[in-house]
């Protein structure tokens, strides 16, 4: 089975350009691909965890990647998938944001001997000049045509900016560029990002009357059609210090039962026949698939050992054995507490278990808290300093546990 064959067992392919010309680019080890990654916060999530497996996986195949940090789109934002505007970002927002996204790639990719290449494209966005990019690009573009495009078509009711009509020529002139300056031939992306690499495919052969070519990954959604990779409404982050181990860990232990077999397919190694194999186990055995998930991509992201321990943290809480040392942990500070102690409310406000204390007081009043496994029946519960010098454990519903110490 060849790597194109693998990645269609795994039902990572959405949409290609030309199947059989892919096929023999990947499956020879001869395509420079490239994914972009757009600056947008200090640290990448589960969402882009695809897309670096994808990476992954094609350069074990013998083909280079080329991470695009997109430090110049950023500054004008991508439309797709969005109902309003992005934020602006400042350029040193940016930049420091593409610092913290080359760290975490390095551990999934392999950048050493020229086995894969990471640039900016504000290396060269950020030096265009506008009539001439006009002159030189603008004429390749049907606006009837991008008006059509789905990233463009959800954002008319509510009004698309002239900033981010543009990103679409941004987009496409990368994959221009690098075509020409790195002999990139191939683009990925996700599905939601198929005009925008189309528009680049098409400049390239207007331009430079050459074939190149572009797959769009299927994006990773749950049963409800939902794109997973988020929690209580917040990125699940792949910087351990904004999601730790334990989270993430616990994250992917959660996922529902319709959906372990679909996520061990498309995020782990696992070997596609041992995985065929497992589809087969009886549906009493869902929560050791569930373990087996978390903890292949706990170890992709953080290392063996750091899974071992979120395992183990897992298992003291839930089946009353092992380390539970690393469950996420909030200390408290003498300023918190009133006449020695804090109330639930608060106390669910500082663990970050509550974004206010009317959502505290709903959680509390629904049953939904208990401490030290005893369930807190009134909003004016409150944890003395001498329990918080020991160590208290709150639990929010049945899958969310927490430490709160002095």
């Amino acid at each position: 089975m060849g790597i194109y064959e693998e990645l269609v067992a795994r039902g990572l392919i959405a949409q290609v350009t030309d199947e059989e010309k892919i096929r023999e680019l990947i499956n020879s080890g001869k395509a420079t691909f490239y994914i972009g990654f757009d600056c947008t916060a200090d640290s990448l999530t589960a969402g882009h965890f695809m897309a670096l497996t994808l990476m992954k996986r094609l350069q074990m195949a013998g083909n280079k990647p080329i991470a695009l940090i997109g430090g110049g789109t950023t500054m004008i934002g991508d439309p797709s998938g969005r109902t309003d505007m992005r934020k602006m970002l400042t350029r040193e927002d940016i930049d420091h944001n593409a610092a913290c996204f080359k760290k975490q790639m390095e551990s999934f990719i392999d950048f050493s001997d020229g086995k894969a290449i990471m640039v900016n494209n504000a290396d060269w966005l950020m030096n265009l000049n506008y009539i001439d990019l006009l002159r030189e690009v603008g004429a390749c573009f049907s606006v009837n045509n991008m008006l059509r495009a789905e990233c463009y078509k959800q954002r008319m009711e509510k009004g698309l900016s002239f900033l981010e009509f543009n990103y679409m020529i941004m987009q496409s002139y990368d994959f221009y560029y690098m075509f020409q300056k790195y002999n990139c031939n191939l683009e990925f992306g996700g599905d939601d990002q198929w005009s925008n690499m189309l528009g680049g495919t098409e400049l390239i052969r207007r331009k430079l009357g050459k074939d190149a070519h572009a797959m769009t990954i299927t994006l990773l959604t749950d049963s409800q059609g939902k794109k997973m990779g988020k929690t209580a409404g917040n990125a699940v982050w792949l910087d351990p210090n904004k999601t730790s181990p334990f989270e993430f860990f616990q994250y992917w232990r959660n996922v529902g039962d319709q959906d372990v077999d679909k996520c061990i397919k498309m995020l782990t190694f696992i070997p596609i026949e041992e995985i065929s194999e497992m589809e087969k186990w009886d549906p009493s055995r869902i929560n050791e698939k569930k373990e087996i998930l978390a903890y292949e991509l706990t170890s992709l992201v953080h290392g063996k050992e750091e899974a071992e321990k979120a395992k183990s943290a897992a298992k003291a809480l839930f089946a009353g054995g092992g380390d539970d040392s690393s469950m996420p942990t909030t200390t408290l500070s003498e300023a918190q507490l009133t006449d020695g102690k804090i109330g639930i409310m608060d106390l669910l406000v500082a663990c970050e278990l509550a974004p206010t204390k009317s959502e505290a007081r709903r959680l509390v009043q629904q049953g939904g808290i208990t401490v030290d496994e005893a369930k807190v029946d009134s909003i004016d519960y409150a944890v003395t300093a001498d329990r918080l010098k020991d160590g208290v454990k709150i639990r929010k519903g049945k899958k969310v546990f927490h430490r709160a110490t002095m």
